[in-house]
């Protein structure tokens, strides 16, 4: 099982994360297929868990940048950025 992710392998897991229906039975070997460069299917059921991981501790914590989904916190940043 191969842990390290190159950026090339990112950039690739990404596009096919976008590429296959995640509600095929097949997903996961198709997105392991594409990484190549050794990817098993654990490989990459861990490294998309740890993606979802990363995006919903920015969400809850806000950390690194704004959120669509502001659910009435406070705005420090005072930026403008079109809205209303």
């Amino acid at each position: 099982m191969s842990s390290s992710w190159t950026f090339k392998q990112n950039k690739v897991f990404e596009v096919a994360l976008n590429k296959y229906d995640r509600d095929a039975p097949d997903f996961f070997q198709n997105v392991a297929r594409e990484v190549g460069d050794g990817k098993s299917v654990e490989d990459v059921k861990k490294h998309l868990a740890e993606l979802v991981k990363d995006v919903d501790e920015i969400h809850t914590n806000g950390a690194g940048g704004s959120s669509n989904n502001n659910q009435g916190g406070s705005s420090r940043g005072g930026s403008s950025d079109g809205q209303r």
